[in-house]
């Protein structure tokens, strides 16, 4: 039994328990779901000749629901409301899929056995230590994501029956240009700003304040100097990481998810590139001797565009994101900040220059290790999680108390003190175990729950583990927020007070040279005034910001027109900045960035056809849907 419950309850206690189950629990199982199924409709929907059987559509609305739950607040279970529109979004997906299949078998579009087999042993997941397919590695690799052979190469079948039936109803698709320049344009289009900072840190030191002013600023924000509300809980959280020592993970097993896994430990080569492009080798040459004379990319842009050449940047690109192999190759074996000698690519000649270098990251299998390894037990945990999940909402159900529960379940428990922040009252972390998923979720929970309450086993998403996990918790007392006295908090209040008339001092300072601004004084004349030095941002686009430009401004920089001023206040000042320069893009000198524009638009015309193609071919098959067996899953707590 978990008996350390009984035992210093104002302090935190963690503790994993195995024991042996004793005589009294071994009849459990899964006897009650059983009954509850007992009688149950054995099919969802009917599509033609297609049947959605009742427990793989159980199977398909569990995954979907559990990724909607990811989505809530902490702790906050999943409405009536909320469940039905899953229940309903899985069902319609599940008919349309089987609406598919009863138009391939019409038109007799068969996937053969070579294609399968060929689509399977090109998966890079499937692939061993020396890069070709692996039977071994494609074993663990189903067994680890809970397929059999047989399951996976049937849905694999399915699947490329239907891309192919798919691709054919949208291949023919394609983007007008009149739809590709206006989301070209809105995407690519860069501004920068002439800025002045204030920032609170170069105000000057406001004067000591007195003690009425020290009492009034007390007074007036309680909630800076109030004590939080504290809750003495206990609790039982079952995870993969407190069922860890009964599981078992293998280092082939976790060699394989690492293949399977490895574009994610791999961050490509970046680098950033001022790009001049011209047709002619010669005009190439003298553009280059130019630019080693005069450094100013400026300059050169408007050289290039004198002499009819183009003048680009590449910002943060990878090799294969630009436009010409050779001028990749050039940029990519090119020194930082110095400027190449002409390169002959297939698009013509290019002269660059490396402005950033970002050389991209590797993570080994060994540094990967333990990261997989939580993702595998997660994965091993399900079903036992599950049982011993049935087991223990069954003995909560009928009354027993977390003290109580046998502690061969693979629980931790967990007691102390703590405010709605997981702190003690010493103001260090409460020791809570596991994932920061089910930290946040039982802290939240205890917050929402109230002394007396039963307690209730809960499950938790935890994308950070690859899994779910469950916790119950009962509060024992409540402790009241209150305020902390004048004095034990005065150095505190002193120093809030001035940061505030800093606050006040920059406010006024920015707002009167924005005034000034916009009355007609020019920017650099406004900033000399205020005693600050204006500064040219960066250029940036709408979703590509750079560290000099401030967040804020960023955001509404796009809105202003051209001369317009506007102020921003940050984290640390204040902000006066007077849009500087719009640069419209050239589609004809960025090629790989509209043909990217082109893809999007094009991606949602053919979405759109494949909607309209699947609604027809499904009206034609007649669904029926069983309610009753519906409302049997959705319904179901």
């Amino acid at each position: 039994m978990i008996s350390l419950f009984r035992r210093s309850l104002d302090s935190w206690i963690v503790r994993g328990f195995f024991v042996l189950m004793t005589v009294a629990f071994v009849g459990w199982g899964i006897s009650g779901s059983l009954t509850q199924l007992g009688g149950s409709p054995s099919w969802v929907a009917k599509v033609g000749a297609e049947t959605i059987q009742l427990p793989a559509f159980q199977t398909e609305y569990q995954r979907a629901l559990a990724q909607q739950q990811h989505n809530l607040p902490a702790g906050q279970e999943a409405s009536p409301d909320l469940r039905q529109t899953v229940g309903q979004q899985t069902l319609q997906r599940m008919i349309a899929q089987a609406a598919l299949a009863v138009e391939l078998k019409k038109l007799g579009i068969v996937t053969p056995n070579d294609a399968v087999a060929a689509a399977a042993r090109a998966m890079p997941a499937f692939r061993g230590p020396d890069g070709a397919f692996s039977k071994s590695t494609f074993d663990t690799v189903l067994r680890s994501n809970g397929f059999t052979e047989a399951r996976f190469l049937a849905e694999l079948r399915a699947d490329i029956a239907q891309r192919q039936l798919l691709s054919a109803v949208t291949g023919s698709a394609s983007a007008p240009d009149a739809e590709v320049r206006p989301l070209y344009d809105s995407e690519f289009e860069k501004r920068s700003a002439d800025m002045a900072t204030f920032p609170l840190s170069t105000a000057p030191e406001p004067p000591t304040p007195d003690k009425a002013a020290l009492q009034r600023w007390y007074d007036n924000h309680p909630d800076s100097y109030a004590t939080p509300e504290f809750r003495r809980i206990k609790a039982i959280e079952l995870s993969p990481q407190s069922l860890a020592p009964e599981i078992t993970i293998k280092d082939d097993e976790l060699r394989a998810a690492y293949q399977e896994h490895k574009a994610e430990f791999e961050t490509p080569a970046k680098r950033s590139a001022e790009v001049i492009s011209t047709p002619d080798e010669t005009q190439a040459k003298a553009l280059a001797a130019r630019w080693h004379d005069t450094p100013d990319w400026t300059a050169m842009q408007a050289a290039a565009r004198a002499d009819g050449a183009a003048a680009i940047m590449q910002d943060d690109a990878t090799e294969v994101q630009f436009p010409d192999p050779d001028l990749a190759k050039a940029v990519f074996s090119a020194t930082a900040d110095s400027v190449s000698e002409p390169v002959k690519g297939a698009l013509g000649w290019f002269v660059v220059k490396v402005t950033k270098v970002d050389p991209g990251m590797e993570t080994t299998f060994d540094q990967a290790k333990e990261s997989l390894r939580a993702r595998l037990l997660a994965g091993k945990a399900a079903d036992l999680m599950y049982d011993r999940a049935n087991k223990i909402d069954q003995l909560l159900g009928n009354g027993t108390s977390l003290d109580a529960l046998p502690g061969d379940l693979g629980l931790a428990g967990v007691a102390g003190t703590l405010d709605a922040a997981g702190e003690t009252q010493a103001g260090t972390p409460a020791p809570i175990p596991g994932s920061a998923e089910l930290k946040a979720a039982l802290i939240a929970a205890a917050f929402q729950a109230h002394q007396g309450d039963p307690p209730q086993l809960t499950e938790v998403q935890t994308p950070s583990t690859g899994g779910s996990a469950y916790y119950a918790l009962a509060v024992e007392n409540v402790i009241p927020p209150g305020k902390k006295a004048f004095d034990a908090v005065k150095d505190q209040v002193t120093d809030d007070w001035k940061q505030d008339q800093r606050r006040r001092t920059q406010d006024h300072a920015a707002t009167t040279m924005m005034i000034a601004v916009k009355g007609g004084q020019s920017f650099s004349d406004a900033a000399t005034v205020a005693g600050v030095t204006p500064r040219l941002s960066p250029l940036v686009t709408r979703n590509q910001g750079n560290s000099d430009m401030p967040p804020e401004l960023q955001r509404v920089l796009f809105g202003l027109k051209k001369a317009e001023t506007t102020m921003v206040e940050t984290s640390d000042g204040f902000v006066v900045a007077q849009l500087a320069e719009v640069v419209t893009p050239d589609a004809a000198a960025d090629k790989t960035g509209y043909d990217q524009a082109r893809a999007a638009i094009t991606q949602s015309v053919q979405n759109d056809l494949a909607t309209v193609f699947v609604d027809a071919v499904q009206q034609q098959t007649n669904p029926q849907t069983n309610r009753t067996a519906f409302n049997s899953v959705v319904q179901a707590q």
